[in-house]
C-alpha cells in the first residue's frame, strides 16, 4: 500500500506540523522500520510512551472539570475509560488513522491497519508529535476535538451511570424494552494464537442490534453492546 503524503497525512490529522519528521515518526510501526535494509528512521513507541503521560494529564484535566463533585475513585475509573485501548481505537478510526501507518509486510497481510492495538498505541503516537511540536496547548487542543465524542457521551450519561459496563448497561436496556435477555454471538475469530481478533454480533429476538470486534471475546462483547446501545439513543 503506498503512503499518503505529509500534506494529506496533515489534512486528516488536523494539525500542520513545522517539524513534519515527528508526523512521519507518530505514524510508522517498528514493523516498518526493521524491513528496511539499513535500518531507516524510528518508529513511533517511544513517542506512545510519552503520548500516554499527555493523554493522561488532559483527560484527567477536563474530568475535573466536568465532574466538580465526583470522588476520586469515580474520575479514575472515568480516567481509564477514556484512555483505554478499545475507545482510543475507536478515536482512531474516526481519524481514518489506519489508512496513515506505514507497516511493515508481516502486519499488512494481518489487517494491522484494523487492530485496535495499533491504532490506539498510534493515536497516543500522535498526541506526542503534536505536543514536541506545538507544546501543551497543542496537545490538548488536539485530545479534546479527538476524544470529543467520548467526552460528550460521558456527560449526557450523567458521569456516573457510564461506570457499569456497556454489557450490563443494554441488558438493563433491553430487559425494560424487551422482557428478554440479549445474546452474544461469535461469528468470526482470526489471526495466530497470541494476536487472534474476535468479531461478535449482539442479538435480540433474531435481529442484530451491534457488532462488536476485539483482542477477547469478552472485549468483542463490549463494544458490540456500546454500538446498540448507541443506536438507542
Amino acid at each position: 500500500m503506498s503512503h499518503p503524503s505529509t500534506e494529506v497525512a496533515q489534512q486528516v490529522v488536523g494539525y500542520v506540523f513545522r517539524d513534519p519528521a515527528l508526523l512521519d515518526e507518530a505514524l510508522t510501526h517498528k514493523s516498518h522500520v526493521n524491513e528496511v535494509k539499513p535500518k531507516q528512521g524510528k518508529h513511533n513507541e517511544r513517542l506512545e510512551f510519552l503520548g500516554d503521560a499527555a493523554l493522561t494529564l488532559v483527560v484527567s484535566e477536563r474530568l475535573v472539570e466536568m465532574f466538580p463533585d465526583s470522588t476520586e475513585g469515580e474520575l479514575s475509573k472515568f480516567k481509564a475509560r477514556l484512555v483505554s485501548e478499545p475507545l482510543l481505537a475507536g478515536a482512531a478510526r474516526r481519524l481514518d488513522l489506519g489508512a496513515l501507518l506505514r507497516l511493515g509486510r508481516g502486519e499488512e497481510l494481518t489487517q494491522g491497519r484494523e487492530k485496535p492495538s495499533l491504532l490506539a498505541n498510534a493515536l497516543e503516537a500522535l498526541v506526542a508529535a503534536v505536543y514536541l511540536d506545538g507544546g501543551l496547548e497543542a496537545a490538548r487542543r488536539f485530545i479534546l476535538r479527538v476524544l470529543e465524542q467520548e467526552f460528550q457521551e460521558l456527560q449526557s450519561h450523567g458521569g456516573p451511570a457510564l461506570l457499569q459496563d456497556y454489557k450490563t448497561r443494554f441488558q438493563e436496556w433491553c430487559q425494560k424494552r424487551y422482557d428478554t435477555l440479549p445474546h452474544y454471538r461469535l461469528v468470526k475469530e482470526v489471526g495466530p494464537d497470541h494476536q487472534k481478533t474476535f468479531e461478535v454480533h449482539l442479538v435480540v429476538n433474531g435481529d442484530v442490534l451491534g457488532v462488536g470486534v476485539g483482542r477477547s471475546k469478552k472485549e468483542a462483547e463490549q463494544m458490540a453492546a456500546r454500538q446498540a446501545l448507541a443506536q438507542t439513543n
